[in-house]
């Protein structure tokens, strides 16, 4: 989306949000809650093709695109982040064993081949109850980036999941960041930021800086794997360290060089053993 298009965003929502604050404060959330979503590339599609099985789930009124490896008794799931989808888990795919694990992978509504075009962190995280109350109980759950918050946000709403382990890969920290980055970005005056706020509130119930990873954390029991690269710039390092300090049965791993993405083979490795 190009500077043009962004300003004449922001120069509409601070006129709407001024003249109509109803309206402007329901098309800003939304605007806020809209992954883009990202055409998947033919190879992307060959891989996801070779499930084992592929299957849909029925979410809010709208299909969830899920793909299933192994029939092994330990069932581990796959939650990709923001405007990414399941081919991203690729490297583990292959590398857990299809005897030992049952791997399910999600993309998430407005993401990859499921359908909608909206998503926050309670909508991620309905999902993710609803998959595991199906499932009953879980080994692992493996995340990256938001489908990291997601989890842990659900494990900490409802501890009686049963989960076994976690792993949380280049986690962001606190909605209030992205909040803020949006309001940057679209330059949203302070009436508009105060408007979209306030209809945050009222449809999620709480506000943006309700929702920080290291308060979630506190509560989990369960053993957690966090791993993060000093130089992300999407998620900065500083939160995996806050959480890592809150969440007591935890382990950091901190990489350096790898950005937000962590594509590394040792790091696989490190994720295969720990589940």
């Amino acid at each position: 989306m190009n500077k043009i298009i962004i300003k004449s965003i922001g120069v509409y929502l601070n006129i709407l949000c001024l003249i109509a604050p109803k309206a402007g404060g329901k098309k800003g959330f939304e605007l806020f809650c809209w992954p883009r979503r990202i055409k998947m590339k033919p190879h992307q599609l060959e891989f996801l093709n070779q499930a084992e099985e592929k299957f849909t789930i029925n979410y809010t009124g709208k299909k969830v695109q899920g793909y299933r490896w192994g029939k092994g008794e330990k069932k581990v799931l796959l939650l990709h982040g923001w405007q990414s989808h399941s081919y991203w888990w690729r490297y583990i795919i292959n590398r857990l064993s299809k005897e030992e694990f049952t791997i399910f992978s999600l993309d998430a509504p407005g993401h990859g081949l499921s359908e909608g075009d909206f998503l926050n962190l309670p909508h991620y995280s309905g999902l993710i109850e609803q998959f595991i109350i199906e499932h009953q109980s879980l080994h692992a759950i493996l995340t990256h980036s938001f489908g990291g918050f997601a989890s842990v946000y659900t494990l900490h709403r409802l501890p009686q999941l049963q989960v076994s382990k976690m792993v949380v890969m280049a986690a962001p920290g606190e909605v209030r960041h992205f909040f803020n980055y949006y309001q940057q970005i679209l330059g949203l005056s302070a009436k508009a930021g105060q408007v979209i706020t306030d209809h945050f509130i009222k449809t999620i119930g709480h506000p943006p800086s309700y929702f920080q990873m290291k308060e979630f954390a506190k509560t989990l029991h369960q053993p957690g794997l966090i791993i993060h690269d000093t130089e992300d710039k999407e998620a900065p390092y500083k939160n995996a360290v806050a959480m890592n300090e809150a969440w007591k049965n935890s382990t950091l791993i901190s990489t350096t060089g790898l950005g937000h993405n962590l594509k590394s083979k040792e790091l696989v490795e490190q994720v295969a053993n720990f589940i």
